[in-house]
């Protein structure tokens, strides 16, 4: 099966930028995409120093969508959300005050993940820490969710004005240009051992299990003894059996809710799933209206409406409405999102008024 690589280059334009992330697209460039994906076959996508988040988003979830195994080397830098104390990958635009709007929250990475089956996915990061994450790293390690293999090096800031190299990344690259890609757990120690020097105080960040991440936490969704849902399901996805992959979801949230109850995150997990199933199946008024759903359930739990998992189901019902062309379905769904934005702003300015500017340009069509 066709195998995908995503290319991640991003950090600051000026004075906030502490690596040189884009330096190493050229050496990454120069390996074949089928070593670079670890298959026979692949495609690589390229993202160099990217201005926006959502393009990022784009981008990742469109690499996640893919059947095959998934490779995502990501260079970078990372800054803290000084207001909810949240990692994200500077962008361009990126400054210490402007993080939460034009960094790349890292917990995306871990949501857009976490239905591709265990063990196909690996995320190869070569990054640098400011001052305030580094500080948090030490009790709170990165995470991209069960079943996605981490390999790489989280480096402190370096010294003032001075911007680092992702030497590790190089170092990777290099090994991967000989055309040849060793089990990875022995690239990264061998890897890792090249670039000890030059950071000896720098995170090595290491998966034990590919089924497993560091920091993962098992799931507390149901499960029948030996069998793994979540497997079953992306098996039917890929099969293009989008209806029963929708129908076991279904079976799982009800499961779930007469065991933990409505507002459970059991519950919300397998409402998410059930979003994310809709997307696969291109039925972007019914993923709306879960979307939707789950941000009532979220809030109803007690979440905050600037809570970051409340915000991105109202940024994806708001992405899927926007993508409904049958005028009735945008009118019923409207008025609920215009309602949503007003409470779950999100992080773009003036999601609101957009909603309500499409919903009066289908008012007066037929459908």
């Amino acid at each position: 099966m066709p195998g995908t690589a995503l290319l991640i280059a991003a950090a600051p334009v000026g004075k906030a930028r502490i690596v040189d992330a884009a330096s190493v697209l050229p050496v990454l460039a120069a390996v074949s995409p089928a070593v670079l994906a670890g298959t026979a076959t692949a495609s690589v996508v390229e993202l160099a120093d990217p201005l926006d988040p959502q393009t990022v988003l784009t981008r990742l979830r469109a690499a996640a969508m893919a059947p095959g195994p998934l490779t995502v080397y990501l260079v970078g830098q990372l800054h803290l959300d000084r207001r909810q104390r949240l990692q994200h990958v500077a962008l361009a635009r990126t400054t210490a005050a402007t993080v939460r709007y034009t960094g790349f929250p890292w917990h995306w990475i871990a949501q857009e993940l976490r239905l591709r089956p265990p063990g196909r996915t690996t995320v190869i990061a070569d990054l640098h820490a400011d001052t305030e994450s580094w500080q948090q790293l030490a009790q709170r390690p990165l995470d991209v969710g069960p079943g996605v293999a981490l390999y790489g090096r989280i480096a402190p800031p370096p010294g003032r004005r001075a911007v680092a190299a992702p030497s590790y990344m190089k170092a990777l690259a290099t090994v991967l240009r000989s055309g040849h890609r060793p089990p990875l757990p022995d690239l990264h120690q061998h890897v890792a051992a090249q670039t000890m020097e030059e950071s000896a105080s720098g995170i090595v960040l290491l998966s034990t299990d590919p089924a497993v991440a560091p920091g993962a936490k098992p799931s507390t969704a149901p499960r029948t003894a030996g069998a793994d849902p979540h497997a079953a399901i992306t098996k039917a996805v890929e099969a293009g059996r989008h209806g029963e992959a929708a129908a076991m979801a279904a079976a799982w949230e009800q499961e779930a809710l007469r065991t933990y109850g409505a507002s459970s995150p059991e519950v919300v997990h397998w409402m998410e799933v059930r979003g994310h199933l809709a997307i696969f199946a291109k039925d972007p008024g019914r993923s709306c209206a879960i979307w939707l759903a789950v941000v009532s359930t979220r809030i109803t739990a007690g979440q905050a409406p600037d809570n970051p998992d409340v915000e991105a189901a109202a940024d994806l019902a708001h992405h899927q409405w926007e993508q409904v062309r049958d005028p009735a379905t945008v009118r019923e769904l409207g008025p609920s999102l215009v309602a949503l934005r007003r409470r779950v702003p999100g992080r773009q300015r003036g999601t609101a008024n957009l909603v309500h500017q499409r919903l009066v340009q289908f008012h007066t069509q037929v459908g």
